[in-house]
């Protein structure tokens, strides 16, 4: 390898670092957890309250979103595969758990507006 390739390296880590660091602790913690089946809006729920609820999916498929400490988490799931079960728990605006064969959404919302009103073309 050369100096040059070192640079770069040392340039993208540097990027990835960044990234992270804002994701982990800049990033603001949501208010509401919003739970979406089929893209219809189920229930809507606070972060900062412990609650269990049982989602009924699309095709009748079940979903267990438990909110604890802060953060939701989809516990327990009737789908084959699994996956939304062994996402993380999340807790930060925008970060959302995805079931897709029982088609589930929950996702972080903030409550509070951004400095943005508009978008200018």
């Amino acid at each position: 390898m050369k100096r040059n390739d070192f640079i770069l390296i040392i340039i993208v880590l540097a990027i990835a670092a960044s990234g992270l660091i804002y994701m982990n602790y800049v990033k603001k913690s949501g208010e509401m957890v919003v739970v979406s089946v089929d893209g219809e809006i189920y229930k809507e729920l606070p972060l900062n309250k412990d609650a269990t609820l049982e989602i009924e999916g699309a095709g009748g498929g079940k979903n267990l979103l438990v909110i604890k400490d802060g953060y939701a988490d989809v516990v327990d799931a009737d789908c084959p595969d699994k996956l939304c079960v062994y996402q993380r728990q999340i807790n930060k605006d925008g970060e959302t758990i995805v079931c897709l064969p029982n088609k589930v959404v929950v996702e972080i919302e903030s409550t509070k507006e951004s400095g943005v009103d508009a978008v200018a073309n």
